[in-house]
């Protein structure tokens, strides 16, 4: 996925990350640009984090 195409607001709020239009994670922020971006900025420690960002197809945001 190529975040850099989103507009991702710098507010607070909720995230879900999608797979087949199908809601694989939700999360929270006060930052959501921060937050949302930390995913694929880096290769994390853990397995399972690095697994969800290589599925996410869509973000969607409610703020």
């Amino acid at each position: 996925m190529d975040i850099g195409k989103l507009d991702i607001p710098e507010s607070s709020g909720v995230y879900l990350m999608k797979k087949n239009n199908k809601v694989i994670y939700v999360g929270k922020a006060k930052n959501l640009k921060k937050r949302v971006s930390s995913y694929f900025n880096r290769v994390h420690e853990s397995e399972k984090t690095n697994e969800l960002v290589k599925n996410i197809e869509d973000i969607e945001f409610s703020y």
